[in-house]
């Protein structure tokens, strides 16, 4: 992991209960937890907010972060989100929980902010949900990640599973490919590298050899509203719970020539937390 990104991100709050990384594709299952008999949904969105910085600021914005602008900032970064009623089926908030779960897991960098695709107010992001790079043993690796913020783990499975074939052609990365290299920070410190990977000489063999794609998938989950604690039950039922939804994921016909690391993060219900990130968000906006 990057030193700096390990020391620029909040303490970690997401346990990894499920952390599979030999088999393929791979997967992690991701635990919010329990606080005096209730689903920890109000600790985890106030945890997300340490994050949004990371998430919606540019590289230079929050390399001039500072003690007289930082409540600025951080009012833009919640603008930048939403500023709308109509929030129920936002993509947003599964875009930052994958960026999260990538950042806090494999230790990744962003790339570029996916909110800076967005051409007017309360337009959906398109495209992949989140780039980030990860600097690992064998150098820069590409990570474009795919979210889906649903409460039906089945609709969640079959919507990514065709977003991902469609989002592996040829003309889409290219097209992709071209939005993201502008978007990159020339003061970021994996710009050249990145940019050199993402160029149109550089053939997608050797792109996807480099790439892996993270996939985070939401669903209102009968074990997490089953229980109160995390008690030896509950992390036996969480972990069957996962494996089942992961070999519904695998069993699926999926992209052959790139790698999957499959992130399910089970909630109590999507409605609580889509609840709570409204309040906290527009809390922050009104600052």
């Amino acid at each position: 992991m990057d030193t700096r990104a390990r020391m620029l991100q909040p303490a970690p709050f997401l346990t990894v209960r499920v952390h599979e990384l030999g088999i393929s594709p791979s997967v992690s299952g991701l635990c919010v937890g329990y606080e005096l008999g209730a689903w920890r949904v109000t600790q985890f969105v106030d945890h997300l907010m340490e994050w949004l910085p990371d998430f919606a600021l540019t590289y230079s914005e929050i390399e001039g972060i500072h003690s007289g602008n930082m409540v600025a900032l951080m009012r833009d970064a919640a603008k930048r989100i939403y500023a709308s009623d109509k929030f129920q089926n936002r993509g947003e908030f599964g875009e930052l929980f994958l960026h999260v779960a990538i950042r806090q897991v494999f230790g990744s960098l962003s790339a570029i902010s996916k909110i800076f695709y967005k051409s007017a107010r309360n337009e959906t992001v398109k495209g992949f949900d989140a780039v980030h790079v990860v600097d690992g043993p064998k150098g820069l690796e590409l990570w474009l990640g795919e979210a889906k913020f649903y409460n039906d783990i089945g609709r969640a499975i079959s919507d990514v599973v065709e977003e991902l074939h469609a989002h592996v052609e040829r003309n889409y990365l290219r097209d992709e490919f071209l939005l993201i290299s502008g978007k990159i920070d020339e003061k970021w410190q994996h710009a050249k590298k990145l940019k050199t990977l993402l160029s149109g000489n550089t053939s997608l063999d050797e792109v996807f050899r480099s790439t892996c794609i993270p996939v985070l998938l939401t669903y209102d989950s009968e074990c997490v509203a089953s229980f109160k604690e995390c008690s030896e039950k509950y992390c036996e039922e969480f972990r069957n719970e996962i494996m089942q939804h992961y070999s519904s994921f695998s069993s699926k016909e999926l992209p052959k020539n790139v790698t999957i690391h499959l992130f399910l993060f089970p909630l109590q219900a999507k409605s609580q937390l889509i609840a709570e990130l409204d309040k906290k968000l527009k809390g922050w906006q009104n600052v």
